[in-house]
């Protein structure tokens, strides 16, 4: 008699999808506010936008898709989860931020070869506690299992955000003018980006390992490469109208040439001094082992910048001095100039 078969046999394990669904319920339902109409378990999420559009004239819906990329190998080898369900979300949240949006849900999709439900516990305890702390509400997502496309022990993880900006309000760039300051924020390491580049280097070339305490880095290699991916909306969401800024530049892959390069027409060019700023140690290390040229650093990796602002040179350092006083680090990048949009780093 043949042998039967069942969906676990071949890899896919539904009593661990549901294991899973079971432990999370608790830190999504922590991100609910009542314009949350039901929990995890239903085929959609239901959101109550009635509360959120009083605030809006003339609401636009502002929405960006994006993951952690290879940082979840990194996540992988320290065992270590949560941290990269923050990333995603402040990855996401600094994304939208950039057209003057606020976030109001997030969705999140996790696949693997196999789910495991403790990994998937933390990976969304991270989400839930990113979530919490700027205002969003975690309302649902996707596991999948597909053993076969994913490698055994991998995770995949990417996620969704949806939020809304007054249409009045909307930043693209289109105001940036001619004497324009730029502002950059500090990043606190490399944030969701550059992560092959950077585990060939640091791993492979130089031989060290997550667990390698680092003079350098003063800390272990592993510990840094999985220090949090900043989330700047909640300093600067507030300060926007205020201070009337003229574009947002989250610097992601591509660095600041190919992002700042985002938020330019073909009119300006933007003039960024490299010694406005000391980029953090672990670059210069990652650039050692990659026997990187400078160049293909500042495309690779933020460098130290995780956020460049175009601001009215008479408002800059009002924005830059309320920015320091809320605890960030403000660099005064450069400025912008009559060009063909092009980044320029000088």
């Amino acid at each position: 008699m043949k042998k039967q078969t069942t969906y676990k046999d071949v890899g896919v394990d539904i009593d661990a999808a549901m294991e899973s669904l079971r432990r999370i319920k608790e830190f999504t339902a922590a991100t609910h506010t009542p314009s949350v109409l039901v929990g995890l378990g239903t085929f959609g999420s239901l959101y109550d936008l009635g509360p959120a559009l009083k605030s809006y004239k003339h609401p636009v819906l502002v929405q960006s898709a994006d993951g952690v990329g290879t940082k979840m190998m990194v996540a992988r080898m320290m065992g270590i989860f949560d941290t990269v369900g923050e990333d995603l979300v402040n990855h996401c949240q600094n994304d939208i931020l950039c057209q003057g949006a606020r976030g109001y849900t997030f969705l999140d999709y996790i696949a693997s070869s196999r789910l495991e439900p403790g990994t998937v516990e933390k990976l969304v305890e991270g989400m839930a506690r990113a979530c919490k702390k700027s205002g969003l509400a975690l309302v649902g997502g996707e596991t999948a299992q597909m053993p076969g496309v994913y490698l055994p022990g991998e995770v995949d993880l990417a996620g969704v955000i949806t939020g809304l900006v007054e249409k009045e309000e909307v930043i693209t760039g289109d105001k940036i003018k001619e004497g324009d300051a730029l502002l950059g924020l500090a990043s606190s390491g490399l944030h969701t980006n550059g992560y092959t580049l950077a585990r060939m280097a640091l791993l492979d070339s130089l031989g060290m390992g997550v667990e390698d305490h680092s003079p350098e880095l003063g800390r272990t290699v592993g510990e840094a490469l999985l220090e949090p991916h900043r989330d700047y909306s909640r300093v600067l969401l507030p300060l926007l109208d205020e201070y009337k800024v003229t574009g947002l530049a989250h610097i992601t892959g591509g660095g600041l040439p190919d992002n700042v390069h985002r938020i330019l027409s073909g009119k300006f060019n933007a003039v960024i001094e490299k010694k406005s700023w000391t980029p953090l140690p672990i670059f210069d290390l990652i650039q050692r082992g990659a026997n990187a040229p400078e160049a293909e650093m500042f495309r690779s990796f933020n460098m130290g910048v995780g956020m460049v602002i175009a601001v009215g040179k008479e408002r800059a350092e009002s924005l830059a001095a309320t920015m320091e006083r809320e605890g960030e680090t403000v660099f005064r990048l450069g400025e912008i100039q009559q060009g063909a949009g092009e980044v320029k780093l000088v």
